[in-house]
């Protein structure tokens, strides 16, 4: 990879300023030889996206901006558990911007547990080796994985350190941040993946001017009513192994439904299209380059 960035950074979108009125001042330590009054009560900023920019000497085209799925941040689009490089990378070499976003509550968004529903999660080693089509359930302690298999299962603890802990039930605060973000690039490319894309629908039906096409990896979402995103010109990539659960094949069904409810939209079977043994995590495995070049070549970019 070689490319010349004009510029980088990051920034803060959307979020607001909940006053909080409850609790007492305590003492606290928070290093061995340091300690300070902590005031719990006052004004706290919450609820923003953390949003990482590059912008290559000479881009061209609408800017791309990266949303995460469930339980992951923007990392996932940085590099490759076995150490490739991402599709933060590819998108650069390629000439273009890239927004890589991390939604409120994931990554260096940062938290505010006192307002957020509930408890979060986390999801466990296990739990991704069977979600996520690595392989059958009882070959995880053999890192036996489906054959043929395209992510690294030998890179898989790597794969869950960059796992976060996430809240259910904040759909409605990501999708006001995602929506920030698309104000501030202005109209864009979006690739989610996952939980993800239901922040990305949602947006895309309030905003369709700033989602000026749509990659969709693997959704868990469909949108409320597919017309809405026409002008998106949606491409659906799926991978393999959708035989191994009834909520899988059950999922394929709907994306293939999808395809055909919106206009324009496409549909790419990884397994025909580039090569078999995709997972759930697409821009991770070995063929990801290959998965990429036929999203983007599918929306003409």
């Amino acid at each position: 990879m070689v490319y010349s960035l004009g510029d980088f950074g990051s920034y803060w979108a959307g979020g607001s300023v909940a006053r909080v009125s409850e609790g007492a001042p305590r003492d606290i330590a928070f290093t061995r030889d340091a300690s300070y009054r902590y005031d719990p009560r006052g004004d706290f900023a919450i609820n923003a996206a953390y949003v990482q920019y590059f912008v290559p000497m000479a881009a061209r085209g609408a800017p791309v901006v990266l949303v995460h799925g469930g339980g992951m941040a923007g990392s996932c689009w940085e590099t490759t558990p076995d150490g490739r490089p991402g599709w933060l990378h590819r998108l650069l070499d390629a000439g273009r911007a890239v927004h890589v976003v991390d939604l409120p509550e994931r990554g260096r968004a940062g938290f505010a547990p006192a307002h957020m529903p509930g408890a979060p999660i986390l999801r466990s080693l296990q739990e991704a080796w069977n979600l996520f089509r690595f392989g059958p359930e009882d070959g995880f302690g053999a890192r036996a994985a489906y054959a043929p298999q395209q992510f690294p299962v030998e890179a898989l603890e790597a794969f869950g350190r960059r796992f976060v802990p996430r809240w259910l039930g904040t759909a409605p605060v990501h999708l006001a941040a995602l929506l920030a973000v698309l104000e501030r690039t202005g109209p864009a490319l979006v690739i989610c993946h996952s939980q993800g894309s239901e922040t990305v629908f949602d947006a895309a039906a309030l905003r369709p001017d700033l989602v000026e096409g749509l990659v969709a990896v693997e959704p868990s979402a469909f949108p409320a009513d597919p017309a809405t995103l026409a002008t998106c010109r949606p491409v659906i990539v799926q991978g393999d192994h959708l035989d191994c659960s009834d909520e899988w094949r059950a999922r394929a069904v709907r994306w293939s439904e999808m395809a055909s409810a919106v206009p324009g939209a496409q549909l790419i079977d990884t397994a025909h299209a580039v090569a078999p043994g995709g997972s759930h995590m697409l821009m991770m495995d070995r063929h990801s380059d290959g998965v990429l070049d036929a999203a983007l070549a599918a929306l003409r970019v």
